[in-house]
């Protein structure tokens, strides 16, 4: 077993660990290489592409410390204990094996324990980071919704004035046109009351009846 999972683990080069190589033999290897990060978050313009997120190693490379550089780190631990050669094991045997295993590669399991501690920093770093930007995104749209309400109460209230315009227009027509009536009522009046003081024979107004049915077909 303990043979099995130092085959599952890979050098710098990309050749296979064995427990005999040179790489597990080697005083340089109780050390770590590790390598400096930049401390910058995301770049703003892949940043603020929102809904397109970095990938975990983006996000690892943007860490604010170093992590190590190597076969050995936290994610390869994880990829070890879900190897299918500790299937079936409990997990103290799991544990010894792994345990035998970083043993016989020179690697501290301190620096395995920070390597976690930085990523996870890094993941939760990235995530306020882009938490940040969205409630920076929302608030933008709800000023934006805000200038668009206020324009269209602008608009609205601009249609509604002619809307009003155009009722008081029909309302001044219809008060004109009911004036216009009370001046033909008393214009009709003084006809017919000028009419009672007239004296014709009644043939005259027969007459007069005709001609102006013979006027108004002429029309």
């Amino acid at each position: 077993m303990f043979r099995r999972i130092l085959h599952m683990t890979q050098n710098g080069n990309g050749t296979v660990l064995d427990e005999a190589g040179p790489d597990l033999t080697n005083g340089s290897t109780n050390q770590l290489r590790r390598r400096s990060l930049s401390s910058a978050l995301p770049k703003p313009a892949r940043a603020a592409a929102l809904g397109q997120f970095d990938t975990f190693d983006e996000i690892y490379q943007s860490a604010p410390a170093s992590t190590p550089e190597g076969s050995y780190s936290i994610l390869k631990v994880g990829e070890m204990v879900r190897s299918s050669h500790l299937v079936g094991m409990s997990m103290e045997s799991k544990r010894s094996a792994l345990m035998m295993a970083l043993e016989a590669a020179g690697v501290d399991v301190k620096d395995l324990l920070q390597d976690a501690m930085l990523r996870q920093r890094a993941l939760n770093d990235y995530e306020e980071t882009q938490l940040k930007l969205l409630r920076e995104f929302e608030t933008a749209k709800t000023e934006e919704n805000r200038r668009i309400q206020s324009e269209l109460e602008a608009v609205t209230a601009q249609y509604m004035a002619r809307i009003q315009s155009n009722v008081d227009e029909v309302a001044a027509q219809q008060d004109s046109f009911r004036n216009w009536q009370k001046t033909k009522a008393h214009e009709a009046a003084a006809i017919s009351e000028a009419t009672t003081y007239c004296q014709v024979p009644d043939n005259t107004l027969d007459n007069l009846t005709v001609a102006l049915e013979r006027s108004g077909s002429r029309r």
